[in-house]
């Protein structure tokens, strides 16, 4: 019976994003350890419930004092060799930098990393980066190079990801795997009918500046200028990231009517109202929450950027914009506004492509042959 860990930077995403790939691993047979850093009752509830072992361990989202991060490192790698691992299996970049060294140390003889997306630090910016997000970059960069080599294979999502994780030198080619997205489950997510009464625009994100939150909002500004009664509603909870927004911005944009602000709610309900979802990001992995809608069959208006480009047939279910253009996603908006008719045929095209491309037990036994486990 393989022994394995998956380690990732939260309960809440470890649940969501992973919750599938556990029920799956332990059908195989597995013994399944599930870390993070922030489990309450609830969340080691939860996963206990999937038939996995909630493990409690230490790391901070930022990188910060080196003698903590050495030292949470060796506290992983004695939990590691505790528990009799055999595969650790890791996501999120400084997890995947950390776990992996963390196994190499404890002598877990498989270890797999993935690279959701690269971090805010990896965003172009319009002008020059500042001096704090270039030393993240270089720090990342620096110990990418020292640990992901230890990982066979590393996982990326998007081909843009790939490229860069080969340039540089956490991994060679033929080290490097490109999934595709970690997908949906097609049962849950099932399609919702099309709305287009009133025409409603969805973003569900984390209230980061680089989610393409701020063009949102001044599209909608834009669109409700012309055409009062469409919709603009915004998803997510406020966040501690260096490019996150303040409660007063959005609290303003509400009271101006640009936008519906719910906060951090379930998705799915509200995806049954929207008629397009709408994702400017600057750069992605390839976002869950557009696989979700894509499932749900709604419209997708997104950016022309790594690992959201991989969502969009462009005219086909939905458009590609260009980053940081409000005026070129407000464009697209007014199309749909213009074409409603249009919304129900690109919104079965988005769950024809979603079960082509994002089908979570299709890409969980691709994930779990990785892993050495089934098949």
């Amino acid at each position: 019976m393989s022994r394995i860990a998956l380690i990732g930077n939260q309960a809440f995403s470890l649940l969501n994003f992973r919750g599938a790939l556990i029920e799956d691993l332990v059908a195989a047979g597995a013994e399944v350890f599930a870390f993070a850093p922030d489990y309450d009752a609830a969340a080691r509830e939860r996963v206990r419930a999937l038939g996995a072992e909630p493990v409690d361990f230490s790391i901070t989202r930022a990188f910060g004092n080196p003698m903590r991060e050495v030292a949470d490192i060796v506290r992983l790698a004695r939990t590691l060799r505790r528990l009799g691992v055999d595969v650790c299996f890791s996501f999120i970049v400084k997890v995947t930098i950390y776990a992996t060294l963390a196994a190499r140390l404890a002598g877990v003889p498989r270890r797999v990393a993935m690279l959701e997306g690269l971090g805010f630090s990896f965003i172009e910016e319009e002008g020059q980066a500042s001096r704090r997000k270039r030393l993240i970059r270089q720090a990342v960069v620096t110990l990418g190079r020292f640990s992901l080599p230890m990982a066979k294979p590393l996982i990326v999502l998007n081909p843009d990801d790939e490229e860069m994780a080969i340039r540089l030198r956490w991994a060679k080619p033929e080290n490097v795997v490109c999934l595709g997205g970690i997908g949906v489950d097609l049962d849950q997510w099932r399609p919702a009918p099309p709305v287009t009464e009133p025409v409603t625009f969805l973003l569900a994100a984390r209230l980061l500046r680089e989610k393409g939150i701020v063009e949102y909002v001044e599209a909608a500004r834009r669109v409700k200028a012309r055409h009062p009664q469409v919709r603009f509603v915004l998803l997510g909870g406020l966040d501690d990231n260096p490019g996150a927004l303040t409660e007063g911005e959005v609290r303003r944009w509400v009271q101006e009517g640009a936008i519906e602000w719910p906060g951090h709610v379930p998705v799915q309900p509200w995806l049954a109202q929207a008629s397009v979802y709408v994702l400017p990001s600057y750069r992605e992995g390839v976002p869950r929450s557009t696989q979700e809608a894509m499932a749900m069959g709604r419209p997708v208006i997104t950016t022309d950027a790594p690992g959201c480009r991989e969502t969009v047939v462009d005219g086909v279910n939905g458009f590609l914009v260009p980053v940081r253009d409000a005026e070129a996603l407000a464009q697209r908006m007014l199309w749909f506004v213009a074409h409603p008719e249009a919304i129900g045929p690109m919104g079965a095209q988005s769950r024809r492509l979603a079960e082509e491309r994002f089908d979570v037990r299709e890409i969980n036994r691709r994930l779990m042959a990785l892993l050495g486990v089934g098949g």
